[in-house]
């Protein structure tokens, strides 16, 4: 009796040979893993659809093999013993030119190789030669040329924050609806789950609450993250949560964002107490600036309410209060801040301008540019705002937000600055190890490279495992990376203090959010502070609320970070304690280079 054998095949190999221990051999079974990832753009297919059944050729080697597809395979991947055989000798001499017919014959066997050996692990010598590394460049930019270079359109990330119930998720949901990413069916389907919570107001909230406990409670937990696009640009939506309980999830939906959109209910009521001492809306925008986001859209919802019927007065009663809070964390008003009116739950003015008998009043104001705003709908004011500072010829910066494992390790970010390709080596900071990028995606499509501004998914290779990624590493150009520190000399303004802890000194602890990293961190020295009169106190003991210290920070673990003048994305953070964010501010100097 005859023993079939189940071989695997070597790219690098001259010859093929079986040996002992490959007889026994067998791949090892596929583990299923937990979180889906996109279809890497290298797999490995089956050995059978490379070859052309119709191949005249294909069709003498089978019959010579009896018909035993293993052997005949075999056969071809030699194609100098294939002359050994009569009647492939004979169908050589009685077709094609040989030397046309051998072209074909390696061309298919070089196929078979690069389709039977995608998840070979050969161990590589210490001291490799040098044709080895110029064969797997080849390869790498064959792979590359065969990916798409991504959608010239320009993507945004916008993040939705604001009070609990001002509707952040309720607008989300609808603008998805709106640009057909959510089908009539599935809309229906979460009217009637909203109807058996008593809360027929919530389905389009259902679209990025996805699980039970947010939709039960009506709040929003994590992140939520959706895709939409128009004529000019791509979105990506990050709903971030509301309630204060969340805004760490907050502060790392709002470090990728480009634009935030403050969500401001007009509902009698609901306005004052998300705007008084102790609402999100104060935090939402404070933390926002501090973020880095380009321009706050501030969308005045629920226009539609009982209690304010689209009455102008209510709405600059709004922005009115505003303004000067926004100009406090920061914002240029006349340039960064745009005002519109809208209804999140029937869609007025969100896609489609709302209806003249009902907002008389919209039309002329937004001819007449009032309140920054010059486009009648919210998604054309998006499409109107223009992003500045993404340089793609600097050194490439991306902070990792997540890392999960789906056949190889996968992290997860946005990029900052330079340009991701698929093939190239990144350095890890601050561990300063060196992988290999074996794919990039983009919104969850392979591309061969990856822009400033694009959310990405990036495979390491080179033996990078689910420990050497951690959520705040940064990953940076193999030649130029970014620093790693423990401590920093910065700039903060004091915002807020803890009830028992009335002014800041030395010694003092918090919680330190840069880009996407938390460390805990003391208060070390303070060099100098500013009050509001503009008074400077060299050598101060203290800083109390409203002013403004240049101080020197001690943290608790190395953090990859840059000074605000060379990288203002990773030179920004926040200090938080006892659930409240206390201070802003910008790392000015950084500990001199170690020599090596």
């Amino acid at each position: 009796c005859t023993k079939k054998i189940t071989m695997s095949f070597n790219p690098n190999a001259s010859e093929w040979k079986p040996s002992a221990s490959a007889a026994s051999w067998s791949p090892p079974a596929a583990v299923a893993e937990p979180s889906p990832a996109p279809t890497p753009p290298q797999r490995m297919e089956s050995t059978e659809s490379s070859v052309d059944e119709n191949d005249p050729l294909w069709k003498v080697v089978l019959k010579v093999a009896g018909g035993d597809r293993d052997k005949a395979m075999n056969m071809i991947s030699d194609p100098d013993s294939l002359e050994q055989y009569p009647e492939v000798r004979e169908f050589l001499e009685s077709s094609e030119p040989m030397d046309d017919v051998k072209e074909e014959v390696e061309e298919l066997a070089e196929v078979m190789e690069e389709k039977m050996t995608v998840e070979e692990t050969k161990p590589e010598p210490v001291a490799a030669p040098a044709p080895a590394p110029m064969e797997q460049d080849d390869e790498e930019e064959e792979v590359a040329e065969s990916l798409p270079e991504g959608d010239p359109r320009e993507h945004l990330n916008l993040v939705f924050i604001g009070h609990v119930d001002a509707g952040k998720s309720t607008l989300s949901g609808n603008i998805l609806y709106l640009t057909d990413n959510v089908d009539k069916r599935t809309i229906e389907k979460y009217e009637r789950e909203a109807k058996d919570l008593n809360r027929e107001s919530w389905f389009l909230a259902f679209i990025m609450d996805t699980n039970e406990e947010e939709r039960a409670k009506g709040k929003t937990v994590e992140v939520g993250r959706a895709h939409f696009e128009t004529d000019v640009k791509r979105y990506t939506i990050l709903d971030a949560p509301g309630h204060k309980n969340y805004v760490p999830n907050m502060i790392m939906g709002a470090s990728q964002a480009d634009i935030g959109v403050l969500v401001i209910s007009a509902r009698k009521g609901e306005f004052e107490t998300g705007f008084d001492r102790g609402g999100q809306t104060r935090e939402h925008a404070m933390l926002a600036k501090t973020l880095g986001v380009a321009y706050l859209v501030v969308v005045i919802n629920k226009m539609d309410d009982p209690t304010v019927q689209w009455k102008k007065e209510r709405y600059m009663e709004c922005v009115t209060k505003l303004r000067p809070f926004l100009k406090g964390c920061g914002f240029t008003i006349k340039k960064e801040v745009k005002f519109i009116p809208i209804s999140g739950l029937n869609g007025a003015n969100v896609k489609d301008e709302v209806d003249e008998s009902v907002c008389p009043w919209w039309k002329p104001s937004y001819s007449d540019s009032e309140n920054n705003t010059d486009q009648p709908t919210l998604m054309k004011l998006l499409d109107s705002l223009e992003i500045q500072g993404r340089d793609a010829q600097a050194p490439i910066r991306i902070p990792v937000l997540e890392r999960y494992v789906d056949r190889g390790t996968i992290a997860m970010g946005k990029v900052e600055s330079g340009v991701i390709r698929t093939g190239m080596k990144i350095t890890m900071m601050p561990t300063r190890n060196v992988f290999k990028v074996e794919g990039v995606w983009a919104n969850e499509e392979p591309v061969a490279a990856a822009r400033p501004g694009e959310n990405v998914l990036i495979k390491l290779g080179g033996g990078c495992g689910i420990e050497d990624v951690r959520k705040g590493f940064v990953i940076c150009s193999k030649d130029n990376a970014c620093r790693s520190v423990d401590k920093i000399i910065c700039q903060i303004a004091v915002m807020d203090m803890p009830e028992n802890t009335q002014i800041m000194t030395a010694g003092f602890q918090a919680m330190f959010h840069a880009h996407t990293c938390e460390e805990e961190c003391t208060v070390i020295k303070i060099f100098e502070t500013t009050n509001r009169k503009g008074q400077v106190v060299k050598g101060a003991r203290f800083a109390s609320v409203g002013m403004r210290a240049i101080c020197m920070l001690e943290l608790s673990q190395t953090v990859p970070i840059e000074t605000f003048e060379d990288y203002p994305f990773l030179g920004r953070f926040t200090l938080r304690t006892e659930g409240k964010t206390i201070a802003i501010g910008k790392v000015t100097k950084l500990p001199p280079k170690k020599e090596d």
